[in-house]
């Protein structure tokens, strides 16, 4: 978790905006905010900077199992609505210079940490929330994770494998200590660094005189449990959706 932690801090880092810097939504273009916006609401696809477990052939007891967590879950998360209650359980906003969020993490360390050595469906990393058509914040669902070093058949344990498919974000390139700055250089109009950055090798990256981070954070799956009952809708995701409609 030490290292989850200090790339946080990293993503989040405070930085003074240049003036030809380009803003877009509240956020700096290429900014730590935008390439941890990127990472967090961007599509759940396979790229360089994301990885996904493959979709397994489902059961019925894969299907019972995933039922019942979500309705732990959503049992649980019932307090929940208001962010505000969840601030004051030491639930924290992620990224909280970004005003425009597709989906807002509230975050727990300490869950984060727990569920590194067990799982209690109760017990999420984060806590997800959107923004209705009022600007109010609605629940959706949660996320959990576990270490970036679990295996497949560990992150099948906590979440069948056949209902969705965990994420674990990779090859992140960042500016070395003192030259955070260097996260708003662009190429062909897109980021050099971060999660949204073009660079995807130690190579290049050694080459920017950046440090290179082959897996970030850890693997993470969201369950969207206040937008609908289905398995689909809870454990899925569009991107997910239409792979799986597609599949023979």
């Amino acid at each position: 978790m030490k290292s989850g932690l200090s790339l946080y801090a990293i993503a989040t880092l405070a930085v003074s905006v240049p003036p030809h810097a380009h803003a877009q939504g509240g956020m700096v273009m290429g900014s730590p905010d935008h390439a941890a916006h990127e990472a967090m609401a961007g599509k759940m696809v396979e790229s360089e900077h994301m990885r996904m477990t493959p979709l397994r052939e489902r059961t019925a007891a894969d299907s019972v199992r995933a039922m019942a967590i979500a309705d732990t879950l959503r049992a649980a998360l019932a307090k929940y609505a208001d962010p505000a209650v969840a601030e004051r359980d030491g639930f924290r906003l992620f990224a909280t210079r970004m005003k425009n969020q597709k989906i807002y993490h509230y975050t727990k360390w300490s869950n984060a940490l727990g569920e590194a050595f067990r799982f209690d469906p109760r017990k999420p990393t984060s806590i997800l929330y959107k923004k209705d058509s009022t600007g109010q914040m609605r629940i959706t669902g949660a996320m959990y994770t576990m270490p970036r070093r679990a295996s497949p058949a560990a992150l099948d344990k906590r979440i069948p494998l056949s209902v969705t498919q965990w994420h674990l974000h990779t090859k992140l390139c960042a500016p070395r200590k003192g030259q955070e700055q260097r996260y708003y250089e662009v190429q062909n109009g897109k980021p050099l660094f971060g999660l949204a950055g073009t660079i995807t090798t130690k190579e290049a990256c050694d080459a920017e005189n950046g440090k290179f981070h082959p897996a970030i954070f850890g693997w993470m799956v969201h369950a969207n449990v206040f937008e609908g009952m289905d398995l689909r809708t809870v454990w899925g995701h569009v991107d997910q959706q239409e792979r799986a409609e597609h599949r023979p």
